[in-house]
């Protein structure tokens, strides 16, 4: 989920004007994102196991951020029973998971520290420092770094320029942040894990916005790249070969040759579109609007196919089934009242389902067998706060799991 969708998510389910958070997700999408595993790393392939590897490792772990608990509450996949919270000490607002399964990087949204947890142990280690208003996290395909992406939010509410710190994932040590451009919302990183795309709304807040391509051996940024207007979210193609970049006030997505860094004539999706996910195949990408539209895109001639109508007055975080089958979207009813999961079928583009769910859904993430969707529900006024399972074979929520008060994020680990 983008970092204003997600932000204005919890300040409905709130009923409140609390502030100044932006948080990416990419995808959330995360991929081996945010958004499941994480949206900020998209576009990168879960390793094949076995059958009878898949049988000899133990059950996948959702990890749920509650940013008004100051906690992460890690559900066990297999029985959906919440574990014990891990306490942070601060407000959670991101989860991102090594590609191993044994750390999971969360930020605190103040003081932007950045704090590893054990997954062997579920305890939380000592934090490292990532920056003042982390935004997202993206971790490398070989799990060495984890890139931290900072909007620099000042106390009054404006913003400066923004950064990335990398982290080192074997010494937690944080290296020299990398300057970046205004107010970054999301981050993810090629397959081959040689560059991480940044996005930023560009030095004037005008109708131009940038994309901005670090080399990962060195963490030299690249020249800015002119996308469009307030870019919200960002997916690369399992291939590597192309970024899609979202762009909230112009209505299009730009796809950009990560082998030119060169963006492509933008593609039209509708009014503010928000969050996008590609299918494993490469073959199509998603893209979610506020009009409560979605648009699949075909990522060989870059052309826009019919909006699919979802449920709910407005299409927010985006997650697909790892045999790309199904891309299940997240949108809201009329506030306050119920939010809604809509399932696509990727073959028709047609819905095949819509789920209710509780009030104010945040995150989406699915596990790496491809069996459930959990829902992150903070609910209304913070009433009620669970995480809602979905089984993908029938398209039907099971009983709700009682986590911490306004659950955001979600990471599950690979099986």
């Amino acid at each position: 989920m983008n970092g204003r969708l997600r932000h204005g998510l919890l300040a409905a389910a709130a009923g409140t004007a609390t502030a100044a958070l932006s948080l990416a997700g990419v995808g959330a999408a995360g991929p081996a994102l945010a958004a499941g595993p994480t949206s900020a790393a998209r576009g990168v392939a879960a390793p094949r196991t076995t059958a009878q590897e898949t049988q000899k490792q133990p059950p996948a772990t959702a990890y749920v951020a509650n940013i008004y608990s100051d906690s992460v509450t890690p559900v066990d996949t297999a029985t959906n029973e919440a574990g014990a919270p891990i306490s942070l000490g601060g407000p959670p607002t991101l989860v991102a998971i090594t590609p191993n399964g044994k750390t999971a990087y969360v930020a605190i949204a103040d003081g932007g520290a950045v704090i590893p947890i054990s997954t062997a142990t579920n305890k939380a280690g000592p934090p490292t420092l990532g920056g003042p208003g982390p935004a997202a996290i993206a971790i490398t395909p070989n799990g060495k770094t984890a890139y931290v992406l900072d909007n620099n939010q000042l106390g009054n509410g404006d913003v400066g320029l923004g950064s990335v710190t990398p982290i080192s994932t074997s010494t937690n040590v944080a290296g020299r942040p990398i300057q970046i451009g205004f107010d970054p919302t999301a981050i993810a990183i090629t397959p081959n894990g040689k560059t991480a795309y940044v996005t930023d709304v560009g030095p004037d807040f005008g109708p131009v916005g940038t994309a901005t391509a670090i080399d990962t051996a060195t963490n030299i940024a690249g020249p800015p790249i002119s996308v469009g207007g307030d870019p919200v979210a960002l997916a690369i193609t399992p291939n590597g070969k192309t970024v899609y970049v979202v762009n909230d006030d112009s209505g299009t997505v730009t796809p950009i040759s990560t082998a030119t860094d060169k963006p492509g004539p933008p593609i039209p999706v509708g009014s503010s579109p928000q969050a996008i996910v590609i299918t494993p195949n490469g073959k199509t990408a998603y893209v979610s609007s506020f009009s409560g539209l979605v648009t699949p895109i075909n990522t060989a001639t870059n052309k826009p196919g019919k909006p699919i109508t979802v449920s709910g007055t407005s299409a927010g975080d985006l997650a697909v089934t790892p045999d790309g089958t199904t891309v299940y979207v997240l949108s809201l009813q009329d506030f306050p009242g119920p939010g809604t999961v809509t399932a696509i079928s990727t073959a028709t583009n047609t819905v095949a389902a819509s789920i209710t769910i509780g009030d104010g859904p945040d995150a989406i993430a699915i596990t790496p067998n491809g069996k459930t969707v959990y829902v992150a529900v903070p609910g209304y006024l913070l009433e009620g706060s669970t995480v809602t399972p979905i089984s993908t074979a029938t398209n039907t929520a099971g009983p709700p799991i009682t986590v911490g008060t306004a659950p955001i994020a979600i990471a599950i680990t690979r099986q």
